[in-house]
């Protein structure tokens, strides 16, 4: 398997922490973000949408979309188990999933803050209150479902799809200081994170085209 993503991205992560979830080995091709490689043609014949990641699998196929990677991983691949065995807390790793992946990342992603800054004018008090409203309010409404669902990680005892979605969406809120302090089981869990080897190996700072400071 080949992955293209980008070191920061936080769908790219997401899809690196399920790959090390499973000890699964890949290879690794950087698609740089800031220089907008991912608009280029070479790389809109693999994603037409121009984002990442996108997963060669080893016959070729070429998918995206970071949630739709993960579940393939799930369902071809040996390795632990991404999601929980009964449908009911199967249901909740995956709205927990969708709650970030749908209502908090895409609003604080690349192209909607050059747009905010570049075309919209929003200066960083602007910008500091629409992270806070829209992936912060996201954050806050999954820190409610983490108090029905969580044990050491998102549900339950065991690392999964929920917690590769949500470990990238706190790192990124930490760096954008959305104000994610009051969340105590979120920050319970992504510390935890940091301490287990699958979640250090997909660390940002940990990838071969991470820009050191």
């Amino acid at each position: 398997m080949k992955l293209f993503g980008y070191w920061r991205s936080s769908a790219t992560y997401r899809v690196r922490i399920a790959l090390a979830l499973k000890n699964l080995d890949y290879d690794y091709e950087p698609v740089n973000l800031l220089k907008g490689e991912q608009r280029s043609d070479a790389y809109l014949e693999k994603n037409p949408l121009g984002l990442v990641p996108t997963l060669q699998t080893d016959d070729g196929a070429l998918l995206t979309q970071s949630v739709a990677i993960i579940e393939y991983l799930e369902e071809t691949r040996g390795g632990p188990s991404l999601l929980p065995g009964n449908p009911v807390p199967r249901a909740h790793a995956r709205a927990i999933a969708a709650a970030i992946a749908s209502e908090a990342q895409p609003f604080g992603n690349l192209r909607i803050q050059k747009y905010l800054k570049e075309e919209c004018g929003f200066d960083a008090p602007s910008m500091a209150e629409w992270m806070n409203r829209w992936p912060g309010g996201a954050m806050a409404a999954v820190e409610k479902m983490l108090a029905r669902t969580a044990g050491d990680y998102c549900v339950g005892d065991v690392p999964g799809l929920a917690d590769c979605v949500l470990i990238p969406q706190v790192f990124a809120a930490k760096r954008f200081n959305v104000e994610i302090g009051g969340f105590k089981k979120m920050n319970e869990i992504y510390e935890r994170c940091q301490e287990h080897p699958a979640f250090i190996k997909a660390h940002p700072d940990n990838q071969p085209d991470a820009v050191k400071a």
